[in-house]
């Protein structure tokens, strides 16, 4: 038996396809943070389990999901991912073992601009989505977050499909968003911005992600996510920097999103 858990705000152009890929699991269950487009409606048209919960974050709105499941395992997707005819397989016949085996790690096939990138870090990029509830708690990362699991961990073969950006729009606006969400990440717990940080961790990142992990190798789109890679932790350490010396500066905080505000302040 087998819970699969979505969580969705606004995903019309992704969810039919994530839960078409599922139809085989036990239970599907959406948590919808009050989608203003036709999200709930496609997820009833399929006969998904549909709860709405308001926005609380990454993290909260994934634990709730876990906590809600009915079955022992879960398989934890995002609404762009699409789970593979190869992994549906390969998690069948998990569930008829009995192990000791508690969690298990996915590789993700992403896609950005239409074009599976390869290198650069991005593949296999393995991710554990695939656990018994009763031995995995959340963690509370505002992004990035993850699942831990108490005991073993195994990893699966066969990928999640992950469809990523289709424009350079989509990706920058989502860019923003989650460097203000790694503020919390990198400086709640006292880093210090140094102006070395501007200029040494970008470049560090763009070296790591073009040259290092072969990004280079997957062309102009490589070239593309190394370069907003560098400018996402440029912009990262900028708003640490803004928060940090707002005070001194005689400045209000500056606008940033709730989510990443309140894990700050705290």
């Amino acid at each position: 038996m087998i819970s699969v858990t979505i969580i969705t705000k606004n995903e019309e152009a992704n969810i039919e396809r994530c839960l078409k890929s599922v139809m085989w699991a036990d239970e599907i269950l959406v948590v919808d943070a009050f989608s203003t487009d036709r999200t709930c409606d496609i997820v009833r048209t399929i006969g998904a389990r549909l709860i709405q919960r308001q926005w609380e974050g990454f993290a909260m709105q994934k634990e709730f999901a876990m906590l809600q499941a009915s079955c022992e395992w879960v398989l934890s997707l995002d609404a762009d991912e699409e789970v593979s005819k190869e992994l549906k397989g390969e998690i069948h016949s998990i569930l008829e073992r009995d192990d000791e085996i508690n969690g298990y790690e996915i590789p993700r096939k992403s896609y950005f601009l239409g074009k599976w990138i390869q290198h650069g870090g991005w593949y296999p990029g393995y991710q554990l989505r695939l656990f018994r509830k009763s031995k995995t708690r959340m963690n509370y990362r505002p992004v990035h977050e993850g699942f831990e699991v108490e005991g073993k961990v195994g990893r699966l073969h066969s990928p999640i499909h992950h469809y990523t950006y289709t424009s350079l729009y989509q990706y920058l606006n989502k860019m923003n968003h989650y460097s203000s969400l790694d503020v919390a990440n990198r400086f709640v717990n006292g880093k210090v911005v140094r102006w070395y940080n501007f200029l040494l961790n970008p470049l560090s990142s763009f070296l790591r992600m073009f040259v290092s992990l072969h990004g280079y190798r997957d062309g102009i789109h490589g070239f593309f996510l190394a370069s907003f890679s560098a400018l996402n932790v440029l912009a990262t350490y900028a708003k640490g920097w803004e928060y940090q010396t707002a005070e001194e500066r005689q400045m209000p905080i500056p606008p940033i999103t709730d989510e990443a505000l309140s894990t700050f302040n705290h």
